[in-house]
C-alpha cells in the first residue's frame, strides 16, 4: 500500500476495532445504556433522530464558518500589523499573550451580557477561541521569510506591498495554514461551548438536552454529528491549503 492507502485504511481499521471492542465490552459487560450505550444503540438513535440533527447541525455549522472566517481575516491582519513594524509588536504582543492566558469559558457569560443570546453573542465568542492560532502561526511565517529573497526585493525597488504579497506571503503560507487548520477546529468547540450557555436550537443545545433527558445514546449521536461537521470543516481547510500553495508556487 502506498501512504495514501494506508492514511485511510489504518484509521478506518482502528475505528471499526474499537467499536468492536465497546460493542463487546458493553454487551458482555452488562453495562446499561444510560452509563454506556453501544454503538448500534447510539447508530438507531442517530438514524431516527437524523432529520433534527442536521437541523441542529447546519445552525452549528454556520455559526462555526462565520467565526472561523472572522478568526482568519483578523488573525491575517493583526500578523500583517505586528510583523511589519516592531513597535507596534511590543505595544500589542503583552496584551496577546495576556488575552491567550485567560481561560475563554469564564468570558462566556460575559459576551452574553454584552451581545446577548443571539447569534452574534456565539459567533464574537467562537472567533476569539479560534483567532489567536491564526494570529501567532502566520506572525511567526511571516517574521521568518528568507533574509536573502528580501535583500533581492530590495536591490530590485520593491515596494514594501509588493514585497509582502509576492515573498513575504507565500513564506508564510505553510505557518498560516497550519494556524488556520487548528483555528477551524476550535471554531467549531468554540460555537458548541457558546451553545452550552446561551442557545435554543444547535448541537450544543441538542447534546444538553439529551443529557437533560437522561438520553445518552442521543448525547453521543449529536456528538458524532458535531465531530462529522469539524471534520469537514479541517478537510475544507487542508484542500484550501492545497490549492494555495500549488497557485503562489506555479
Amino acid at each position: 500500500m502506498n501512504d495514501r492507502t494506508l492514511s485511510i485504511v489504518l484509521p478506518l481499521a482502528s475505528a471499526i476495532a474499537i467499536a468492536v471492542a465497546w460493542q463487546v465490552t458493553v454487551r458482555v459487560g452488562g453495562i446499561r445504556e444510560l452509563i454506556l450505550p453501544a454503538p448500534t444503540d447510539i447508530l438507531e438513535n442517530l438514524f431516527r433522530t437524523l432529520p433534527s440533527l442536521l437541523h441542529q447541525a447546519v445552525v452549528t455549522g454556520r455559526e462555526a464558518l462565520a467565526a472561523f472566517l472572522l478568526a482568519v481575516i483578523a488573525g491575517f491582519a493583526g500578523a500583517a500589523a505586528i510583523s511589519s513594524s516592531k513597535i507596534l509588536r511590543e505595544i500589542l504582543y503583552p496584551f496577546i499573550v495576556t488575552l491567550q492566558l485567560i481561560p475563554k469559558v469564564a468570558l462566556a457569560p460575559l459576551f452574553v451580557i454584552f451581545l446577548g443570546i443571539d447569534h452574534e453573542a456565539r459567533i464574537v465568542f467562537a472567533a476569539l477561541l479560534s483567532f489567536f492560532p491564526v494570529l501567532i502561526s502566520t506572525s511567526v511565517g511571516l517574521q521568518h521569510t528568507d533574509q536573502s529573497a528580501l535583500r533581492l526585493c530590495r536591490s530590485l525597488g520593491a515596494s514594501p506591498w509588493r514585497t509582502f504579497w509576492s515573498v513575504r506571503v507565500p513564506f508564510a503560507l505553510p505557518h498560516f495554514f497550519s494556524g488556520v487548520r487548528i483555528s477551524s477546529t476550535m471554531a467549531v468547540t468554540g460555537v458548541v461551548i457558546a451553545e452550552f450557555i446561551s442557545a435554543r436550537e444547535g448541537l450544543g443545545f441538542a447534546i444538553l438536552a439529551a443529557g437533560a433527558r437522561s438520553q445518552t445514546a442521543g448525547a453521543f449521536a449529536a456528538i458524532g454529528v458535531l465531530c462529522g461537521l469539524g471534520l469537514a470543516l479541517y478537510g475544507l481547510v487542508a484542500g484550501l491549503e492545497k490549492l494555495a500553495i500549488r497557485w503562489y508556487r506555479g
